[in-house]
């Protein structure tokens, strides 16, 4: 008889992981990755700590420190750590924390009544993924220290001196046997602590780096009123202040901020217990219930709405809505500890009578603003009729039934979507080069004509009604907003290409614009790419160089010589571009660089389109004035 495979699998073959080792073996699994994101996601966590401390009411300073040597440090005036001998496990609770998963004040033992950190694992994942770690606890009139190395004790718990301060103090060094980059991006995480400062009122949080001697402090008094403020600087709003409201109900802390403006887009952003919920959640739901109630009775008790009239729905009463959400409670329940949905069903019902009720009392107050707020919501709804009539032009009759495909567009062979490429192209020019340089198997080229439609601008009709865009959302296969899904794209690497020049750049941001505003799945998949064509051809003799930035260009000059053997192309186009060329340096997978498109921060990504393509132009000038030095590449227009 055979032997039955797998019959050498035995128990000796199972591991047991022990202590921090899980968490070095498997970093993902508790920071999502071990690329940017992840190294970022070690500051959070601990700041998220502190943050816990003034949630307590413990806590209001918390400073980050990005050293010279690549340390970071993260400093609170909190309550500090316990630092006596831990009845359970026999050693200093100051070690318990920082070296034993789900070990910590968060777990019923009145610690804390209400915290982010749900989990426990935070300091003792970042010292697990730390080359080294030093922990300075201000506690019981004490100064105590203690030296790690990748999660292990390396020195005692040592007093150092005594102290009438308080609070906790974390540096560390990220690990590079676990990480890919160990670059401390300045304003990713600048935009994580202004987004702490404002769902914490009358905190302070500031960031230093030493290297560069860039600072940053942040301080809000007015809470969450403030951050819509800060999100609606970029726009013309239709009532001056904020709805805002913080109530407490059954132990639970309900805190919004809402204004609405005179553009098309939603922003929402709902946390619990300052956590983003990125996937919303019961909080989210009661909120969204609320609002879509109190504005259809107040727009039939205002004859916005008559009778036969059908109720207006919830995209409707959000277009142009700017909020804010926060709810704090003692004991949520995330999804994963990456903590992306809110699950606590009570929730729910609560959210949405609080809201119902400030929200009526707040149209009952003002009607001349409800008014405004709800023929918007009226003229929405009619825009929403027209966009469903334009919708359907743009849905294509069967998944890969290529007679419904855009006419422009040279479709690949493959109909698998995970090696399936389509090239978003500037120009006919370009287009013909692609179509004719591509590898036919894989790589789809659609041509787009002049500067696609700004949708920051433009209601769902207008944005449907646009031939480049309709072109493209059948391309790609998921149609968009409501009706968006992900498992229908035909392409899981879509990519922008234009020119290296100001109009190429301004298509792109055209084109970030609106699958950010409209397909945002396809960047949180990972899908959208922009391709990188060379700025010069360098030829001395036979030897030929394709060079990316004048950099490269001056480095190489300084190699070859500067004299008249050496000959200098600037691309201003791809179509200057032969289909082989274009190929070589731009659709090879060999040889070509594309920067994938990464969603880090939801709220500085709307930010920054909103001053980029909105209306107001002071915005736009002075974000230009305050980043024109970090341009690479200006091209001079005449």
């Amino acid at each position: 008889m055979a032997e039955k495979k797998g019959s050498d699998y035995t128990e000796s073959q199972i591991q047991v992981l022990e202590g921090l080792e899980a968490v070095r073996r498997r970093p993902g699994m508790y920071i999502g990755s071990t690329g940017t994101r992840g190294l970022h996601h070690l500051v959070y966590e601990i700041v998220d700590n502190s943050i816990d401390e003034a949630l307590a009411g413990v806590c209001d300073r918390i400073e980050v420190t990005l050293y010279r040597d690549g340390r970071v440090g993260v400093r609170d005036n909190g309550r500090g750590i316990p630092i006596g001998v831990h009845p359970k496990v026999g050693i200093p609770t100051l070690e318990v924390v920082l070296t034993i998963l789900h070990a910590g004040g968060k777990f019923g033992g009145g610690g804390y009544k209400v915290s982010g950190g749900l989990h426990g694992v935070g300091l003792s994942v970042v010292n697990a993924l730390s080359e080294e770690l030093e922990a300075y606890d201000r506690y019981g009139g004490g100064l105590y220290h203690q030296r790690y190395q990748r999660g292990k004790p390396v020195t005692a718990l040592t007093r150092l001196e005594d102290t009438t301060e308080t609070g906790f103090e974390v540096i560390f060094r990220p690990d590079r046997e676990i990480f890919e980059d160990l670059t401390f991006q300045f304003e990713t995480l600048a935009n994580r602590l202004r987004e702490q400062a404002f769902l914490n009122a009358g905190v302070y949080l500031s960031l230093t780096e030493e290297a560069t001697g860039r600072s940053v402090r942040f301080l809000y008094r007015g809470g969450v009123e403030s951050f819509v403020q800060y999100l609606n600087l970029s726009r013309e709003v239709l009532h001056d202040r904020p709805i805002a409201f913080s109530v407490q109900r059954e132990g639970v802390v309900v805190e919004a901020a809402l204004q609405y403006n005179d553009s098309y887009v939603e922003t929402l952003y709902t946390f619990a217990n300052t956590i983003r919920t990125l996937e919303g959640g019961t909080h989210e739901a009661g909120f969204k219930a609320a609002l879509t109630r109190v504005c259809n009775d107040f727009a039939r008790k205002l004859g916005l709405l008559k009778d036969s009239d059908a109720n207006l729905m919830g995209e409707d009463v959000r277009e142009g809505l700017t909020a804010i959400l926060s709810v704090k409670l003692p004991e949520p329940q995330f999804e994963g500890q990456t903590k992306t949905k809110l699950g606590n069903s009570e929730v729910r019902s609560l959210v949405e009578l609080v809201v119902a009720e400030q929200l009526t009392s707040y149209f009952e107050d003002t009607p001349a603003v409800a008014k405004r707020i709800l023929e918007k919501a009226v003229a929405a709804a009619r825009a929403r009729e027209a966009a469903r009539r334009a919708r359907e032009l743009t849905r294509r009759k069967s998944a890969l039934e290529s007679a419904s495909l855009p006419g422009k567009l040279t479709d690949c062979a493959s109909k698998d979507p995970a090696e399936s490429e389509l090239y978003l192209v500037e120009g006919d020019s370009a287009g013909g080069s692609a179509k004719q340089g591509r590898d036919r198997r894989f790589q789809a080229i659609l041509p787009l004509r002049g500067k696609i439609l700004n949708v920051e601008r433009a209601r769902m009709d207008k944005i449907l009604a646009n031939e480049e865009i309709r072109a493209m959302i059948t391309a790609i296969g998921t149609s968009i907003g409501e009706d968006f899904d992900l498992s229908r794209a035909r392409y899981h690497r879509i990519v922008i290409m234009t020119d290296a020049d100001v109009d190429g750049s301004h298509i792109r941001t055209l084109l970030l614009t609106f699958f950010y505003r409209y397909m945002t799945p396809l960047i949180e998949a990972g899908y959208v790419y922009i391709a990188q064509p060379p700025l010069y051809r360098v030829r001395k003799g036979k030897q030929e160089r394709y060079l990316y930035d004048d950099a490269a260009l001056d480095r190489l000059l300084e190699e070859w010589g500067r004299d008249k053997d050496v000959e200098v192309q600037r691309y201003k186009g791809l179509g200057e571009m032969d289909a082989e060329q274009l190929w070589e340096t731009t659709m090879n997978p060999e040889t070509r660089t594309l920067l994938r498109v990464e969603l880090e921060d939801a709220v500085a990504a709307d930010w920054i389109f909103t001053v980029l393509m909105g209306e107001k132009v002071e915005s736009r000038r002075d974000f230009i004035q305050e980043n024109a030095h970090q341009v690479r590449n200006l091209d001079t227009v005449g």
